[in-house]
C-alpha cells in the first residue's frame, strides 16, 4: 500500500493533526488514489485533512511499516502552506500549528518524529529548481530535418502533459530550456498555463555542455539565485554530469544520478552560497496504460 504526506509549515510552525478514529496526533497523510503519484497524493491529502493549499519542497523520508500484515510505505515531503483554513472533517477533528520542538513532543508515532527531525535538519526556507529531462521524441532515423528541430513523439506529448500537472505541485514559476525543440516542447504547455515565456539557455544543451561543462554549472547557479521556482528542461547528456558536478562543489555525496526521458529531479539549495543539499528523482509521471 502506498501513501504520501508532508510536514506542512508556515511562520516557523508545523502542522499536526488529531484523528478521532485512532485518538492520535500525527502528520497529515493518506493513501494514493489510482493513477496518482506520491506528490499529487501529498498535496491532495494536505488539502483534505487540513484545508491548506501547499507547495511541495524536498522529499524527507519514506516510512515503511505493516498494517494488519500488509506492507505499507509513506513518502513525506516538506510543504510550504500557502493559504487555507482548517475545518473539522471525517478524518481529522483538530489541527494545530506548533513549533517543531512542541510538535515533536505530542506526535504519537516514532516514525513521525523521525520525519520531523529530517525536516528540521535544514532551514524550512530553501530554494528549488525543477530539472526535467525532455520527454520522448521521434527516432533520429525517422526525422529528415536538423536534429535540434526533432519534435516530441505522441508518447512524449503524453509525458509532457503529465509533467504539466506535476510541476505546479512544486511551485513552478520561471521557465528555462536547452535549445532543442523537444526540450522546449516538454515545458511549453506549462509555460502557457503560467503566462510565461521559455528562456533558451544554450549552455544547458548537449552541444555546448560537451565543450564547457563549467558554464552549465554557472548557469544553474544563476538560475537558482533568481526569484521564484525555476523549471529547467535539458538533455540526458547534460543532467547527470551537471548535478554530479554541482553536488561535488557543494560537498554533497550523491548516488548515481538518473535522467530517464520525461523525468524530474527536484534540486534543493540553501544559503549561503546556494549549496545543493538534495536531488530527488521522480520518473516520468505518465500514467501507465
Amino acid at each position: 500500500m502506498a501513501a504520501a504526506g508532508a510536514v506542512a509549515w508556515r511562520d516557523g510552525a508545523v502542522a499536526v493533526v488529531h484523528r478521532p478514529r485512532y485518538d492520535d496526533w500525527t502528520l497529515p497523510k493518506g493513501k494514493l488514489d489510482s493513477g496518482e503519484t506520491a506528490p499529487m497524493a501529498a498535496v491532495r491529502e494536505l488539502a483534505e485533512e487540513t484545508g491548506f493549499r501547499v507547495v511541495l519542497g524536498r522529499h524527507l523520508n519514506t516510512v515503511r511499516y505493516s498494517v494488519r500484515g500488509a506492507p505499507k510505505h509513506v513518502d513525506y515531503f516538506a510543504a510550504r502552506a500557502v493559504d487555507g483554513a482548517f475545518e473539522p472533517n471525517d478524518e481529522v477533528d483538530r489541527m494545530r500549528w506548533l513549533a517543531p520542538a512542541r510538535a515533536r513532543e505530542i506526535l504519537t508515532y516514532p516514525q513521525d518524529v523521525a520525519v520531523l527531525d529530517e525536516f528540521v535538519r535544514l532551514p524550512p526556507q530553501t530554494t528549488t529548481v525543477l530539472l526535467v529531462r525532455h520527454a520522448k521524441a521521434g527516432k533520429r532515423e525517422d526525422w529528415s530535418g536538423a536534429d535540434i528541430d526533432r519534435p516530441l513523439s505522441p508518447a512524449g506529448l503524453r509525458q509532457a502533459a503529465a509533467l504539466r500537472d506535476l510541476l505546479p505541485l512544486f511551485g513552478a514559476d520561471r521557465m528555462y530550456s536547452a535549445p532543442p525543440a523537444r526540450c522546449v516542447q516538454t515545458i511549453a504547455g506549462l509555460a502557457a498555463d503560467l503566462g510565461r515565456t521559455v528562456r533558451i539557455e544554450p549552455s544547458l544543451g548537449e552541444l555546448r555542455y560537451s565543450g564547457d561543462p563549467a558554464a552549465a554549472v554557472a548557469a544553474l547557479r544563476e538560475i537558482a539565485g533568481g526569484e521564484g521556482i525555476a523549471v529547467v528542461s535539458s538533455q540526458g547528456g547534460v543532467i547527470p554530469g551537471l548535478i554530479s558536478a554541482y553536488a561535488r562543489d557543494s560537498g554533497l555525496d550523491l548516488p548515481e544520478v538518473r535522467a530517464k526521458k520525461g523525468s524530474l529531479v527536484v534540486l534543493t539549495f540553501v544559503q549561503p552560497g546556494l549549496g545543493l543539499v538534495s536531488a530527488d528523482y521522480y520518473p516520468s509521471p505518465l500514467p501507465k496504460p
